[in-house]
């Protein structure tokens, strides 16, 4: 029996942070993982696939460079296999980083293995057994395959295999129309794939507000991706070496098909049952606003705990959990205010409430909407497309949400998310001077829009 003062299983983005505030107090910490440290970020997530849609974008401007004054003589041409080493070694770079800082922090034992649930508080692992009075579940999610007609006699790739292929697709069918099928479908049309998006329901990115979702679509479309909506009826066969994918009496022959519909939590072989670890139907873990699960000394953070699927939401997990155990403070999950960003081109920043879950609570609602054609910088730049769009109840004078969805909207967006924090109300902000040329600078004039 080895033992510890606190088990982390699962080294994503809130694991390290909280491992070494614990191990800085002096206690001993062990870190479980069973692949990779830095999770789903690092290592299949933001910064692999962000770095692909810069290189996306570096191809998209420079085959733009006439309308700008710029000439670029021969083809544009795309070279995959140093676009997938330049993404592999971002990725490599923040993992050996990480591998570093824990390697060499005094109480952290790193351990590589699957870690399981012998009791409450014992873990085992590698064939020992390990314990501790706090025990840290940050084991994420990974990609779900839905139950169509033939998906299983495909090749079929997910956000994770797809990072691995150094090939341009011929054709890329991507299932799923959200977030990460969205940034999929622009990217790989900018490298030069033909890409087909196929969604069953009856738009894109139907999180969002319906102007939100037929702007996104127009974006796409005016690249040349193919959006195919309400898609009821999918199937796939082999054909050739490639796929034929099939929906609603229309054949599609893709060389690769990208499954893009979801992702599902890393619980099923964590022996939660052991543990008495309560979960919902989809098998998040549930916890209380302080992120604590049902049984005493066990903690649920980051993707697993249904409580946010982003990168900052993890990290937020941490400073929460780190906060009430380590400091001595008061911090709760329903203090926290969603935001998030789509990152196509333009990206969409969004926070907060959409104008039909305001609307769905009852509230007083106040909209405005403003073109990205007014903003100065969008103009100068060549890149007009989208708008901005805020929500506010008009009795309280709460701004409730906003998206915007325009160059630069994934930066612009923190000027209302800093707002929504504080506490500030429109009728105070609207009158602010922000600086000229930027994006933000229509926020004021987005305000005052308000009716």
């Amino acid at each position: 029996m080895q033992r510890f003062d606190a088990i982390f299983i699962g080294a994503g983005q809130a694991s390290p942070s909280l491992a070494a505030r614990m191990a800085e107090r002096g206690m001993t910490v062990a870190l479980v993982e069973r692949k990779f440290l830095g999770g789903t970020c690092v290592n299949a997530g933001c910064m692999p696939t962000k770095t692909l849609v810069a290189s996306a974008r570096a191809a998209h401007v420079s085959r733009r460079a006439g309308a700008f004054g710029v000439t670029i003589t021969g083809e544009i041409s795309v070279d995959m296999q140093a676009v997938r080493q330049r993404a592999h070694q971002i990725t490599m770079d923040a993992r050996n980083g990480l591998s570093e800082w824990l390697g060499t922090t005094d109480g952290i034992v790193i351990i590589y293995g699957h870690a399981r649930f012998a009791a409450p508080d014992r873990i085992a692992v590698n064939g020992d057994t390990l314990t501790a009075p706090r025990i840290f579940l940050n084991v994420g999610a990974r990609p779900v395959i839905p139950d169509l007609p033939g998906i299983a006699d495909v090749d079929y790739l997910t956000s994770t295999s797809i990072l691995d292929i150094d090939t341009l697709p011929r054709h890329l069918a991507i299932i799923g129309g959200s977030y990460i099928g969205l940034e999929f479908a622009q990217m790989y049309r900018r490298f030069g794939s033909q890409v087909t998006v196929i969604e069953r329901g009856a738009r894109i990115a139907s999180r969002e507000d319906e102007d939100v979702s037929e702007a996104l679509r127009d974006i796409l479309e005016a690249e040349d991706i193919s959006v195919r909506t309400g898609a009821e009826r999918v199937a796939f066969a082999r054909h050739g070496d490639g796929t034929r994918v099939s929906m609603d009496g229309i054949d599609i022959e893709a060389s690769h098909v990208l499954v893009a519909t979801g992702r599902k939590p890393n619980t099923d072989e964590l022996g939660l049952d052991t543990a008495g670890v309560n979960v919902d139907g989809r098998g998040y873990i549930l916890v209380d606003d302080k992120l604590a699960t049902n049984v005493p000394g066990i903690w649920a953070l980051g993707d697993c705990n249904g409580r946010g699927a982003f990168t900052h939401t993890s990290y937020n997990d941490f400073e929460i959990v780190a906060a009430n155990l380590l400091d001595d403070e008061d911090r709760k999950v329903s203090s926290r205010i969603p935001a998030y960003a789509l990152y196509t081109d333009p990206p969409l920043g969004r926070v907060g409430m959409t104008e039909r879950e305001a609307a769905a609570a009852g509230r007083n609602v106040l909209v405005s909407t403003r073109p990205m054609a007014r903003v100065g910088r969008a103009r100068e730049r060549d890149e007009t497309r989208g708008f901005m769009k805020v929500v506010a109840d008009a009795d309280t004078r709460e701004i409730l949400g906003a998206a915007i969805l325009g160059i630069e909207g994934d930066e612009a967006i923190h000027g209302i998310i800093d707002a929504m924090s504080a506490g500030t109300r429109y009728t105070d902000l609207q009158w602010s001077v922000p600086i000229h040329p930027t994006v933000s600078e229509l926020i004021p004039t987005l305000l005052r829009g308000l009716r």
